[in-house]
């Protein structure tokens, strides 16, 4: 674990001689689709009380063309993830239900920028937040990091994020594979650097000023 004396943050190719992030596989990733799924969902969500969470939007690569996402949110607990299109009043009100909830606390990297979308698009405000990019910072590290960056400085391990998925088309109906484990481990992550720096140990830092502190400062990858 990273401790408060200043740690550097690791170079990209001290990054890339790291072991692959161990991440969630695809037979522990589950895309919700009927009511059902979403009620099982919810209540797996509810006992674990932390979660990892981030969001996936469509990139606008044409002039004038306006942002439309978030189109999949993603939500890890310790043992799969549940992925989710924002697709459909189902959908929507399971999305909502979560997020604003006080009782599940969501974990994330720049969650001033999911905040703002979702509030956008769905009406919802997220509730019971962790930006673990002011929690690190918390820790010693001037730096604001991405998830890239603070799983090799917490963990140890590579984890990869892979431009051509990242920028991949989100609001298709048919998720690819690969867009599945990007997304997923993305969330999971999070919950990975949340629980090895101890943070679920009280007490626990959740506050809407994460997103205050946070807004001035650019995410390191």
């Amino acid at each position: 674990m990273i401790d408060a004396t200043g740690p550097q943050r690791p170079t990209r190719e001290e990054i890339a001689q790291l072991p692959p992030f161990a991440g969630l596989t695809l037979d522990r990733i589950h895309l919700l689709k009927t009511p059902a799924q979403f009620e099982a969902a919810r209540g797996a969500i509810q006992r674990a009380a932390f979660i990892g969470f981030d969001t996936e939007s469509k990139p606008t690569f044409a002039k004038g063309e306006l942002a439309s996402g978030p189109h999949v949110v993603q939500f890890a607990l310790r043992e799969q993830a549940f992925i989710v299109r924002v697709d459909g009043e189902a959908a929507c009100e399971f999305i909502k239900s979560i997020v604003e909830s006080d009782a599940v606390v969501k974990i994330g990297f720049g969650l001033k920028s999911d905040r703002a979308v979702l509030l956008s698009k769905l009406g919802a405000r997220i509730r019971a937040m962790v930006d673990l990019a002011d929690a690190l910072r918390r820790k010693g590290i001037r730096q604001t990091l991405g998830a890239k960056a603070a799983v090799a400085m917490v963990l140890g391990q590579r984890l990869q994020k892979s431009r051509s998925v990242t920028t991949s088309n989100w609001a298709r109906q048919a998720l690819l594979p690969k867009q599945l484990l990007y997304a997923a481990n993305d969330a999971y992550a999070a919950l990975a650097v949340f629980y090895a720096l101890d943070l679920h140990q009280p007490p626990l830092p959740v506050a809407d000023e994460t997103f205050e502190s946070a807004e001035a400062a650019t995410p390191v990858e």
